[in-house]
């Protein structure tokens, strides 16, 4: 099979490429491919004639789309729509990877989640030029499936598990880290099994959540970070209101699998993925 990876240098896109590398893998990314010029993305594409397409590329960085709506969208929308109009011109199936962010992330009480079918309405510049994607891929190729992910880490990061393994294991000050907002953390490996699965799966379209199942803060995620790594710096949980951002965050962005569990597909516990993570990625500190 002949998968074209958007974003392919990016940190799921190098998880992808690994994971799923029985396959051959295109990888389309900057300079060399950009999914905003729509020409020269479908030439491109034509040209390489793949069996799928899984869509990564995207702006993530939350503050820098609140501060920079039209690249936002632009990336986010028109981006989605120009891959979506590449893999319909070639026949391809697409695999687009969507947010939690889509969601309001309230109510925050638990054991509340989102499920796939729960009516979008997001609340930042990011949430809403992606969903506007999700909107666009639809309208394009009815047949595609958009998986949701949150909470993403993976091998090389950039994420929040490096920065905080990078800073538990200094000498400080506790560290405050935020214990009202919920959500899945998911890891790159995580998600690249599930698109193994739905490759598997051509039947299956629409709207997926595929995160890890269960769910925890961020404060109990670093918890849990620092036991499995053994780090003695201290944390101590705050509030969301002690960390003032350009875009607000979600209380409650965590995901129910309805679709997946129904498949008869269960992603692992948040837990067993960060530990079998943790154990990998930072093996020699």
């Amino acid at each position: 099979m002949k998968i074209l990876v958007t974003g392919g240098k990016g940190m799921l896109g190098r998880t992808l490429r690994r994971e799923l590398s029985e396959n051959e893998i295109v990888v389309a990314d900057l300079p060399e491919w950009d999914i905003t010029d729509a020409d020269g993305f479908m030439a491109k594409t034509l040209a390489e004639k793949p069996d799928v397409v899984v869509h990564c590329a995207a702006m993530t960085k939350v503050d820098d789309c609140e501060t920079n709506r039209d690249l936002a969208f632009r990336l986010n929308e028109e981006g989605s729509r120009n891959v979506a109009l590449a893999a319909k011109a070639a026949d391809a199936r697409l695999i687009a990877i969507s947010t939690d962010y889509v969601f309001s992330g309230d109510p925050p009480r638990e054991p509340w989640a989102w499920d796939e079918t729960d009516v979008p309405r997001p609340q930042t510049v990011y949430g809403a030029s992606k969903l506007a994607g999700e909107q666009m891929i639809q309208m394009i190729l009815p047949d595609a499936a958009i998986l949701r992910i949150a909470w993403l880490y993976g091998s090389g990061g950039p994420s929040f598990v490096h920065t905080m393994a990078r800073l538990g294991a200094q000498d400080g000050a506790p560290l405050k880290v935020v214990n009202d907002q919920r959500g899945n953390p998911t890891s790159t490996k995580t998600v690249a099994d599930v698109i193994r699965f739905l490759l598997g799966r051509p039947d299956v379209s629409g709207i997926i959540h595929g995160t890890c199942e269960e769910s925890c803060t961020w404060y109990e995620l670093t918890v849990e970070l620092f036991r499995l790594l053994g780090l003695k710096r201290e944390v101590v949980p705050c509030t969301t209101e002690e960390f003032p951002r350009p875009a607000p965050r979600p209380h409650n962005s965590a995901l129910r699998k309805s679709v997946l569990n129904l498949l008869g597909y269960r992603t692992p516990n948040w837990r067993s993925a960060l530990a079998e993570f943790a154990k990998e990625e930072f093996k020699s500190s």
